[in-house]
């Protein structure tokens, strides 16, 4: 399944690269997203930086058909490995399940304003429950980049 979902912020794409590689930044996104436990790793800056976000959610409110999958936690390991300062090749997984995206993180902009884009492929390997359970995933990584985009917006006014 393709996914697709835009960030936008008001500062400049050098602003919201230096927020995404602050692990300050990745661990209030964690909180904010409530992570049961979550271990954020960012090494270099730029161009060869590379950022790990392992964080453990709840599954409560997912339908029945999926938790009986996951459980009561889902594992998610969110890597990054960002070729330019405006570019990341995106690997998204639920370890020991059989579920992930694989895409790519964009920003483009001016001085003024900056869209984040995450964009790439769900693919869950469940024949019969395949299509849901990749329309599930697209919904919660939707919610969780929502959250990350409003962290986001207080983080670069200056209201951590």
């Amino acid at each position: 399944m393709k996914f697709s979902h835009d960030l936008t912020y008001d500062a400049s794409p050098e602003s919201v690269a230096e927020m995404l590689a602050d692990p300050a930044f990745r661990e209030k996104v964690c909180q904010a997203m409530h992570a049961v436990r979550h271990d954020v790793s960012v090494e270099g800056s730029g161009a060869g930086m590379s950022v790990t976000v392992d964080q453990t959610q709840p599954s409560k409110g997912i339908p029945s058909f999926a938790k009986k999958i996951v459980g009561d936690e889902i594992r998610i390991v969110q890597t990054e490995s960002w070729g330019s300062a405006e570019k990341a090749d995106l690997l998204v997984q639920i370890p020991g399940k059989p579920g992930q995206l694989r895409g790519t993180i964009t920003l483009d902009g001016d001085s003024s304003a900056t869209t984040e884009r995450v964009s790439g492929d769900i693919k869950v390997s469940l024949p019969l429950v395949a299509g849901k359970l990749e329309k599930l995933i697209g919904d919660m990584l939707a919610a969780a980049l929502r959250a990350e985009n409003q962290v986001g917006r207080a983080w670069l006014s200056g209201r951590r």
